[in-house]
């Protein structure tokens, strides 16, 4: 997650050195920016779906290395074409890669702490974003800007090796492909250190992962059953409005900074700032969403984000420690809530969906993330005050915030009855429509009548 943020950031760094070199217009840049968030949509939804078939550790190692041989090739690239196009397929691997490893921390989590750990690992990708910067301004002056594009290949490249020897594979997907008991036991036996030791003269132990509603549908069909339908919309819903207030965040802040006279140094100040927040508050939503639930944990921090976004706005003619504050609170719940979000998600779907479930959240979501910019934009280009865009930026998030609550209203009362059945850890009230993990039986030797669940 760490090099995806790097990745995704670092072409930000590098775009004006290219524009140099090549002797390109702004307009130009453009393809270059969006190829590779282009490529993301389509990993997200048409590639993330192969982990509930191939594997969830399978597809993360072929995505790690498609990025980066595409990252090592754009060092020769020679024009705009040959380097959108390998922004393109960079971008692809990169959203195959997400939702498999947020699905596979979300089962290998202990139940109580899933959205901690989803949170936890997702700040990877904010503190990519930060070190691409730091990581810029060493390398590009020293070495050009195609230095960038060495590290950002070495690194996932070097990644591998790790990741075929210490990586473990989804439980779920080995019991429903009929893997090796032992292997399966193995695996459990890392999770539940209480398990005793497999004997060889003993028999394997069996085990079953629960069929839900959806019978022998597809998993992407599964997301539209009665069951899961409503969940699935109001998800993207939210996931939409964050992702357009993300990024309409991120584009247009420093252009109105500077407009409105603040040096360079606030302007990257306070833009900084706003992903610093988002990183600070994962270690408190994070905690709060498995205690306190999690419905109830993102809804509130929306809420809490519609006052802060106006705040901003507010904020232009403050005092600047005014305006850098309500940046700092502004990222908690935008950039906070993002990664809150996706923790939702993860505790939402049970483990046969949700890597297809947030793959297909996080691919609906982009639309915002290309709309909210553009709506900004025309917003200041008719000659809106940037309090008042910022005024306006603020409503989406009350509806985001309501919506999670109707959620919550809706799932996580079925889930607080659901809790604690069967030997299952505690779960909290917000373990998703049906409390969340499925359970595996063991029978058999030593492990008759034990029950895990993931």
């Amino acid at each position: 997650m760490f090099i995806d943020g790097f990745d995704t950031q670092a072409i930000s760094y590098m775009a004006p050195h290219i524009a140099d070199e090549w002797g390109l217009s702004q307009q130009l840049l453009g393809p270059i920016f969006s190829a590779a968030l282009v490529g993301l949509m389509v990993g997200y939804l048409a590639l993330s779906p192969l982990s509930e078939r191939i594997g969830h550790k399978r597809v993360i190692i072929a995505a790690t290395f498609v990025f980066g041989l595409t990252t090592l090739a754009a060092v020769w690239a020679g024009n705009v074409t040959e380097l959108v196009v390998l922004r393109f397929v960079t971008g692809m691997g990169l959203g195959a890669a997400a939702p498999s490893a947020i699905a596979l921390t979300g089962e290998f989590s202990p139940k109580r702490l899933r959205a901690t750990f989803v949170l936890v690992i997702y700040c990877g990708f904010s503190v990519g974003f930060v070190a691409a910067g730091l990581v810029a301004g060493w390398l590009i002056p020293e070495h050009g800007w195609r230095s960038m594009l060495w590290v950002g290949a070495a690194a996932p490249v070097l990644l591998i090796p790790f990741l075929v020897r210490g990586l473990p594979e989804s439980p779920v997907f080995m019991i429903q492909r009929k893997r090796d008991p032992h292997r399966i036991y193995a695996t459990f036996r890392r999770i539940d250190r209480e398990l005793p030791a497999a004997m060889p003269e003993q028999p394997a132990p069996a085990f079953s992962v629960e069929e839900n509603d959806s019978g022998r549908r597809t998993v992407l069909s599964s997301l539209f059953t009665r069951k899961w339908l409503l969940g699935t919309v109001l998800l993207w819903l939210v996931f939409v409005i964050n992702l357009a207030e993300f990024y309409a965040l991120q584009s247009w802040l420093p252009s109105i900074m500077t407009d409105l006279g603040y040096s360079m140094n606030v302007v990257v100040t306070a833009t900084t700032l706003t992903t610093v927040g988002g990183i600070a508050a994962a270690f408190v939503t994070g905690p709060s969403m498995d205690r306190l639930g999690a419905y109830g944990t993102l809804g509130v921090l929306y809420l809490v984000g519609f006052v802060c976004v106006a705040l901003t706005g507010a904020a232009f003619h403050a005092p600047l420690w005014a305006l850098l504050t309500a940046n700092f609170l502004s990222g908690c719940c935008i950039s906070g809530g993002q990664k809150s979000l996706i923790a939702l998600a993860a505790v939402f779907y049970p483990a046969p969906l949700r890597s297809t479930g947030v793959g297909w959240a996080l691919g609906v979501g982009r639309v915002g993330g290309i709309l909210g910019p553009l709506v900004v934009g025309a917003a200041l280009a008719a000659n809106w005050k940037p309090d008042a865009v910022f005024y306006a930026m603020s409503v989406p998030m009350m509806v985001a915030g309501l919506t999670v609550l109707l959620m919550g209203l809706r799932y996580g009362r079925r889930a607080d009855r659901s809790a604690g059945q069967d030997g299952e850890p505690d779960s909290g009230p917000d373990a998703g429509p049906d409390a969340g993990p499925e359970p595996v039986p063991l029978a058999g030797g030593t492990a008759a009548g034990r029950r895990l669940t993931v």
